[in-house]
């Protein structure tokens, strides 16, 4: 029965993690979304340079860094890749011994 209740305790508080990632990546695209037109708004009232778009691109990065860490996206080692090479390495020190 304990280990029944540990599983569960431990499925919720990952699932708990996740929802707040999550969370957080939809308040950092909303206030980044919230904050273009006011970048634009400011630089079309100050000056002709379209010095906007340096932190509209800057901050972009950062949101998709941010989408990056929350979906467990990474273009350059794929899907389960870490999992591999820990396996792979495992077994690889498994047979030293």
């Amino acid at each position: 029965m304990r280990t029944y209740q540990a599983t569960n305790d431990l499925r919720f508080r990952r699932a708990k993690e996740k929802v707040d990632k999550l969370k957080g990546f939809y308040t950092h695209l909303t206030i980044y979304l919230i904050f273009i037109p006011f970048f634009i708004f400011l630089n079309v009232i100050s000056t002709r340079f379209p010095w906007a778009l340096f932190p509209i691109f800057g901050w972009g990065i950062g949101v998709v860094g941010h989408a990056i860490d929350t979906f467990g996206w990474n273009p350059l080692f794929g899907r389960g890749w870490e999992e591999r090479k820990i396996e792979k390495f495992m077994e690889e020190d498994e047979l030293k011994f």
